[in-house]
């Protein structure tokens, strides 16, 4: 459904043209300081327009805070922080309604909402619904200072690695503006200081949280773990993390910081694979359902050439999310 979590739970609601979007989260610890600053770093990543290949669409993304604040401070109570959509121009999806775009979800939402979805700009469906999981991510982040009890704070980076299988960004970047066509990405997550025993095996364990998490970004296909796929060629006195000490370091990392499960206190690295926007400019061919027939199209209105240059803070936040979820567990 539009919740994930056991303790630390969010709940997304909204649609891209809407009037907001927003989440409500529970589980937050009291006394939390919160302002509108706190917000201004990843939301500013995460935004269009700012960076070449992404949308021109840009948002004031302002957190209005609805419930769970007072005096500056989380209450304990359900938090809820809504964004206003202002800048939308729905009337490129009216004529688009008739030629689902290929790749999206716009086919398979009208079937399975039977027609009454609001496919304006993707609907719930939107990469806009990222800007809460960023919001989520933020408050995530403070928890963690104080749910982890280890004297080295928990550091969670995410950076773009690849770009239209280019490992230099704006060589990336150019071929897909010069194709006027999308491309897809690879993105890559560390976080340092996770304490040993996160996790609850079987079906809560570290990476199948993450995993679940992710998957609620748009547009990924695919996540690996340390060495990932790569994993499969080794063999397994190489894939081996030897251990070096008594704390748990290990004399490599194919694990990406996991073992059967549970974090085992090593960098926790893993990546994600991101397609291309199926709203890509170049022409295509496909059924206009009205029609019954194949059909040349090309889409129209503001959209992302590369939705993985916008990625990096959303699993940031995702992941953020997951450990603090997990730290509540073994509270």
């Amino acid at each position: 459904m539009n919740s994930f979590g056991r303790i630390f739970r969010l709940s997304i609601f909204g649609e891209s043209h809407g009037p907001m979007v927003g989440i409500t989260i529970d589980g937050v610890i009291p006394g939390i300081e919160i302002s509108e600053t706190d917000f201004e770093v990843d939301l500013q990543r995460r935004r269009g327009g700012s960076i070449s290949g992404t949308t021109s669409r840009r948002e004031d993304d302002l957190p209005i805070f609805l419930s769970g604040i007072f005096n500056g401070r989380t209450t304990g109570a359900p938090l809820t922080i809504a964004f206003e959509n202002k800048n939308v121009i729905s009337k490129d999806y009216e004529e688009q309604r008739k030629i689902p775009r290929p790749g999206h979800a716009d086919f398979v939402a009208s079937k399975k909402f039977m027609g009454f979805e609001d496919y304006r700009g993707g609907g719930h469906f939107s990469g806009r619904l990222t800007v809460c999981l960023v919001a989520a991510g933020v408050i995530a982040k403070k928890m963690l200072g104080e749910l982890n009890k280890s004297d080295s704070n928990i550091e969670i980076k995410s950076e773009i690695i690849s770009v239209g299988g280019e490992t230099e960004i704006a060589i990336g970047i150019q071929k897909a503006m010069e194709a006027q066509d999308s491309v897809g990405g690879i993105v890559e997550c560390r976080i340092k200081n996770v304490p040993i025993g996160l996790g609850e095996p079987f079906f809560d364990s570290v990476e199948s949280m993450l995993s679940h998490a992710v998957f609620a970004i748009p547009a990924v296909k695919g996540i690996e773990f340390g060495s990932g796929f790569g994993a499969a060629l080794m063999k397994g006195s190489d894939h081996n993390d030897s251990l070096v000490d008594a704390s748990g370091k290990n004399a490599s990392n194919n694990s990406g910081g996991v073992s059967g499960g549970i974090s085992n206190g090593n960098e926790m690295i893993f990546r994600i694979a991101i397609k291309p926007a199926s709203s890509t400019p170049k022409e295509q061919n496909s059924l206009n359902i009205e029609t019954g027939l194949m059909e040349e199209f090309s889409i129209k209105g503001r959209h992302d050439l590369c939705i993985a240059l916008r990625v990096p803070p959303v699993l940031e936040a995702v992941a953020a999310c997951v450990l603090s979820d997990l730290f509540l567990f073994t509270k």
